[in-house]
């Protein structure tokens, strides 16, 4: 199967210090490695997390626009990037991909792992870009949430979580929140417009459990399915 496999940086970039541990980059490297091992073709797509907020916070006081603030989230997350090839070593292509055209050119042999492209858009736009280059049966979307809720689950307890939504219940959803830089909340936007355009089964889930993605790719994930 042509998976590809988006890891929010919320799960690499955490408290109190915010640099990513060895342990957790180790434990999705572990994952992929094996999914690779069972012939799965594999593109992986870094978020940043919230070491770039505190980096964005920082250029605010400056005064910076929204552009310099989207264009230091997308070096951070070829920093996650490379932390996840050096531990993936001899199963990942050696560069930080940020294009489609470098995916669809290398994709095949190698787990190929990337981060974002431009500002304008979060690194859920490059993992949907990515998946179109390469034709992918599937969509993983990787966060510390477990599923597509009808409202933030963090903040009202009573929120519904979806097992499964059609493309466009999911785009309602997203409508609700903001899409800003740091502040995209579980989709962008545009990733959501382009996922449904080309009827890409995506999958959320919870990815503090690695094994989730391997139930997500092969079955019996806790998550939430958006399919056409």
């Amino acid at each position: 199967m042509k998976v590809v496999i988006s890891i929010g940086g919320s799960l690499l970039s955490k408290e109190p210090d915010l640099i990513p541990k060895a342990y957790d980059i180790k434990k999705y490297a572990d994952v992929l490695k094996r999914l690779k091992d069972k012939g799965h073709q594999l593109v992986v797509t870094c978020g940043a997390g919230k070491i770039c907020r505190r980096y964005q916070a920082l250029t605010r006081e400056f005064g910076a626009d929204k552009v310099l603030q989207d264009n230091i989230g997308t070096e951070t997350t070829h920093l996650n990037s490379y932390l996840i090839i050096a531990a993936l070593g001899s199963y990942a292509h050696q560069e930080s991909l940020r294009k489609p055209a470098q995916v669809k050119k290398l994709f095949g042999d190698k787990v190929l792992v990337g981060g974002g492209d431009k500002p304008g858009h979060s690194t859920d736009f490059d993992a949907a870009l990515h998946a179109k280059a390469i034709k992918a049966d599937l969509l993983v979307n990787v966060t510390n949430i477990d599923g597509v809720y009808s409202d933030d689950p963090k903040k009202n307890p009573a929120a519904k979580k979806y097992e499964i939504l059609t493309h466009k219940q999911f785009m309602k959803i997203i409508k609700k929140n903001a899409q800003l830089p740091g502040e995209y909340r579980l989709f962008d936007m545009r990733a959501t417009k382009l996922i449904k355009r080309l009827k890409l089964k995506t999958i959320f889930i919870n990815g503090s459990d690695p094994e989730e993605i391997v139930r997500a790719v092969e079955g019996n994930h806790h998550g939430t399915v958006i399919q056409s």
